[in-house]
Order: C-alpha cells, then structure tokens, then sequence
C-alpha cells in the first residue's frame, strides 16, 4: 500500500488549482494513515460508533463519486449508499479486502479530478439532495469533509499504535 510522495503545494496559483491542491494533500494524509498497519488494525473499531480507519476510506471513495460524478452526471461504479443503513457507506463488510478499498478510493479520486478537469468552477449540478450546486461549491465540500475524516483517522491512528502526525514528512 505505497503512495506516492505528495505533490509539491503551489501557494500562488488560481483558484481552481488551489482547490484541487488542498483536496489532493488530504487525500495523500487518508492513505498515509493507512501505511505501517494490517488488516485487522484497519478493521479496528476503536470508538463507540464503530469508526475504522479503511472505513472512512470506503466512505470518502463512496462521497468523492456522489459529489463529483453524481452530481454532474457521470457513470460511477455500484456505490455502498443504503437508505435502510446510513452507515453502509462507512462498514467494511467481510468479503472487502483492504486492497479493494484502497482502489475503490483511487478509482473516486480519479474520476473526480476528471470531473474538476473538463468543468469550469461555475459549473452547476444536480446534488443527491435534489439542490442546485456549483462545482467551485463541491470541491469546498470536498477538501472540508476530506479535512474533517483526516482528523477522525488522525485519532483512531493514535489509539492504534500512538502515531501522529497531519501530513507525511517531507
């Protein structure tokens, strides 16, 4: 489970890249917190609603498809949401390996820079919520609920074996 060193920030650049440059840091601390660790300390619930590191990670593939290719009409692939089971999107089952989640998690981020790519910032959208949103709009949202499930594996890290840390070392 490598990643690639991260990319080097652009503090001058336009909107849109900064965005997107903010959004891709944190998507590189979500697998960053994955490395060093096995299956079962993936799989380990270690708060009282049941949060696990590769859960998160099933979760954030599961919204960077909803936001950005649902929203603005792209196929994605069969996607873990379930009107039934609010936390579907957030459990890994027993059949899903750590490896399927991981490329589950590219594959999102893939096709949403995809999206952010062909798009102008004022592109609109339909949101699964039936609201009208720009993509400027999504990719706030993205870097902000990116930024807020770091901080969740930033502590569920911690109780796993007392690493810290907000972004990989240079």
């Amino acid at each position: 489970m490598s990643s690639a060193p991260p990319a080097p920030r652009r503090r001058t650049a336009d909107e849109k890249t900064t965005l997107l440059d903010s959004l891709e840091r944190h998507r590189d601390v979500v697998l960053w917190k994955l490395q060093g660790l096995d299956d079962e300390q993936l799989r380990r619930p270690l708060t009282p609603s049941g949060t696990t590191l590769l859960g998160l990670v099933k979760h954030l593939a599961a919204v960077e498809y909803g936001w950005f290719c649902e929203t603005f009409g792209r196929a994605t692939e069969p996607l873990p949401f379930d009107d039934d089971d609010l936390e579907a999107d957030l459990r890994v089952e027993p059949g899903e390996s750590t490896a399927e989640i991981v490329a589950f998690y590219g594959r999102a981020r893939a096709a949403a820079n995809t999206v952010v790519a062909e798009l102008d910032l004022d592109a609109r959208g339909t949101s699964w919520s039936g609201a009208e949103v720009s993509l400027r709009w999504v990719m706030v949202h993205m870097v902000e609920e990116v930024a807020r499930h770091c901080g969740h594996m930033d502590i569920v890290r911690e109780l796993i074996d007392g690493a810290t840390g907000d972004h990989p070392p240079a």
